[in-house]
């Protein structure tokens, strides 16, 4: 296969094209990049710091905005263990065993990328609302869901557990069970060769996957949105803040807060960027 590839020639690989087809394709990408990132990144920093310095630490000093942040921080601190804990366990079923529903597994792991965030939460509204299924069973046993701190850290759950498994299932995949097996025959108990076999060789997926899992937990909106009730000072997390701060017309203070979003997401991208280039170079030392 790799020959035949080779075999072909440069204009078939699509790197025979003229000097002009690729400028117009590299211009096209950098502006269209431009258009809808960049740009609007650049302006929601733009607009926190129109008024000054002074104004854009104000807001930050609001105590809305510090239950908002520590919202946040609380829903992403329960929901990003959970998903390390679950894709570990279903990346490990999934990668080193056969089992009846394997392929169902796989697919319901998948469900979140296609199934909407505001229906997500819906969902939960409908299961633990007032007036839903266990609604009355909930009240009884006076414990409250839906517009509060669990039904915000069920909705986060349900949007990001697949990040941390969709990382770790291919790259055990391709790794076997040959390494697992021979701990096992030299007489490693299942839990010594997971912790000192299976976990190191897949330290980097892991991180690269709690990362995006971490991010999106901070700036989910959709499924947020439906189970918190919107209460101020309680149920807001920061993009629900944002949202609540622009439709006051304190465009400066929604900006000022959106920036932590933005910050998060250029960290994202660049340690994203560091654990790629980290386990590119740990694939390439164990090829050679």
């Amino acid at each position: 296969m790799v020959d035949d590839v080779q075999a072909l020639p440069q204009s078939r690989l699509g790197i025979g094209e003229t000097s002009l087809v690729r400028g117009v394709l590299i211009l096209v990408a950098t502006l269209f990049l431009a258009a809808v990132l960049l740009f609007p990144l650049a302006i929601v920093f733009i607009e926190a710091f129109s008024k000054g310095w002074r104004i854009f630490a104000d807001a930050f000093l609001q105590p809305d905005t510090l239950a908002a942040i520590r919202l946040t921080l609380l829903v992403a601190a329960f929901t990003v263990p959970f998903n390390v804990v679950f894709g570990l366990c279903a990346s490990w079923a999934i990668s080193k065993f056969n089992f009846a529903g394997k392929n169902l597994l796989l697919s319901l792991i998948d469900l979140p990328f296609s199934v909407s965030p505001v229906i997500a939460g819906l969902i939960y509204v409908l299961l633990f609302g007032a007036q839903g299924w266990f609604g009355p069973l909930l009240k009884d046993w006076n414990v409250q869901v839906i517009f509060a701190v669990p039904g915000i850290v069920l909705a986060s759950v349900f949007v990001t557990f697949p990040f941390v498994a969709r990382e770790l299932i291919p790259l055990m995949q391709s790794q076997g069970t040959s390494e697992e097996e021979a701990a096992l025959s030299l007489g490693a108990s299942g839990w010594h060769t997971f912790t000192r076999v299976t976990l190191p060789n897949v330290k980097w997926a892991l991180l690269y996957g709690v990362l995006l899992c971490n991010a999106r937990t901070m700036g989910e909106f959709g499924a947020v949105s439906v189970v918190s009730g919107h209460i101020r000072g309680l149920t807001n997390t920061m993009p629900l803040h944002v949202e609540i701060l622009y439709n006051e017309y304190d465009f400066t203070g929604a900006f000022a807060v959106a920036t932590l979003l933005a910050g998060l997401a250029l960290i994202t991208l660049l340690l994203k960027s560091l654990l790629e280039w980290r386990y590119a170079g740990e694939l390439a030392a164990g090829r050679s």
